[in-house]
């Protein structure tokens, strides 16, 4: 699966937008993001809930691509 949610080879799955307040709070960077470093760390927690998001829909392909499933 790509990084960019935008140029993804998995069909797009409809949902709500990530909740502002949750985007907010997972903004707040954990230790190992802060050692890496963040540009965006707004935009960095909107790509990572909303993947989240989309995997929690897609429990199927979620699955098939997952290498820690079994």
């Amino acid at each position: 699966m790509s990084d960019n949610p935008e140029t993804s080879d998995q069909e797009p799955v409809d949902q709500e937008p990530v909740d502002q307040d949750t985007v907010n709070e997972r903004a707040h960077l954990l230790p190992e993001e802060i050692a890496a470093g963040s540009d965006d760390p707004q935009h960095q927690a909107e790509v990572i809930l909303q993947e989240s998001a989309e995997r929690t829909l897609d429990v199927e392909g979620t699955q098939e691509s997952s290498s820690q499933v079994p």
